[in-house]
């Protein structure tokens, strides 16, 4: 009997398939990006930080017919996101039975959407997954963006927008931002377009549009070298081993410098899960692998 799903992004099955093993779940198969566990889903937000998506409480549903499986899920419950996977035309008249949902792309800053999703699929011609609630509000776990185009210097701000939108939070206008490893400047952009007080640090050049920005000031000096000062927001993206980013983040946490911290983990071939877990067991913080996000993982405190 499957109890709880996982939805994983495209590449990074392994890594959930590790998550689930160390939250002691039994995988019973994979439907897709789908891991099918025979437990139900583990308490607290950091046990399945690869898992875009949870499926809580799924139940398998028979349905004979396209009628029968999208009377099935009205009877449930209003609003429906198809995982895709198998039987692509069949699923999609299901989907077409159902109420239409169409959620807009988010125009950041804003709060994630409040109303309630569930999740389904077809595991076979005659026979559904449907799960009524799950642990992201967005469709398959991935928010959609309306995004700039113009004026950042790289894509890397829509991975911060999400870690932001997730935890609800953002800095606000005139608070004190420090962003280490700023260069080329997506992350910088992004903050000083919330009216928020930039200190951007990198040894490298930054992009001279970010860098011209009158709430940006530019420190060409190490990340590592800074002696942890008052900030309000503590952000990095630098690329480093994951236990130097930790260090880093329990000497700033250490000294009481940093209100809140949003740092992406980055990971340098083979997945650290030991120096993840040792980020995820940081009382208040949150680990989570977002949609924008690569072979790394973000970490947001307090989240």
């Amino acid at each position: 009997m499957i109890r709880s799903a996982y939805l994983a992004a495209e590449g990074f099955e392994a890594d959930l398939a590790e998550d689930l093993r160390r939250a002691g779940r039994r995988l019973g198969g994979w439907h897709g990006p789908l891991a099918l566990s025979l437990d139900p889903a583990p308490e607290g937000p950091n046990a399945t930080p690869w898992a875009l998506d949870v499926w809580d409480a799924p139940r398998e549903i028979p349905v004979p017919s396209i009628r029968a499986a999208a009377d099935a899920l009205r009877a449930i419950q209003r609003n429906w996101a198809l995982l895709d996977v198998l039987h692509h035309r069949r699923a999609a008249l299901i989907r077409d039975a159902l109420p239409p949902l169409r959620p807009k792309p988010i125009a950041f800053p804003q709060m994630p959407p409040t109303s309630h999703l569930g999740a389904w699929t077809l595991l076979a011609q005659d026979r559904l997954l449907a799960s009524p609630t799950k642990s992201s509000p967005f469709v398959n776990g991935a928010p959609v963006f309306i995004e700039d185009r113009e004026g950042p210097p790289s894509r890397a701000y829509l991975k911060l927008w999400e870690a932001l939108t997730r935890i609800g939070r953002w800095p606000g206008a005139g608070e004190h931002c420090l962003d280490l490893g700023a260069v080329p400047g997506g992350w910088s952009w992004a903050l000083a377009r919330l009216g928020a007080e930039v200190t951007a640090v990198d040894k490298a050049e930054m992009d001279p549009g970010v860098a011209a920005l009158p709430n940006v000031t530019v420190r060409k000096e190490s990340a590592f070298g800074l002696d942890p000062f008052p900030v309000d927001w503590l952000f990095s993206d630098v690329i480093c081993y994951p236990a130097r980013l930790l260090g880093l983040v329990r000497r700033w946490m250490e000294a009481g410098a940093a209100r809140n911290i949003v740092v992406t983990i980055k990971f340098q071939g083979v997945t650290d899960h030991d120096t993840a877990a040792a980020f995820a067991a940081i009382p208040g913080g949150r680990v989570f692998h977002g949609g924008y996000n690569k072979h790394e993982l973000m970490f947001a405190w307090p989240a």
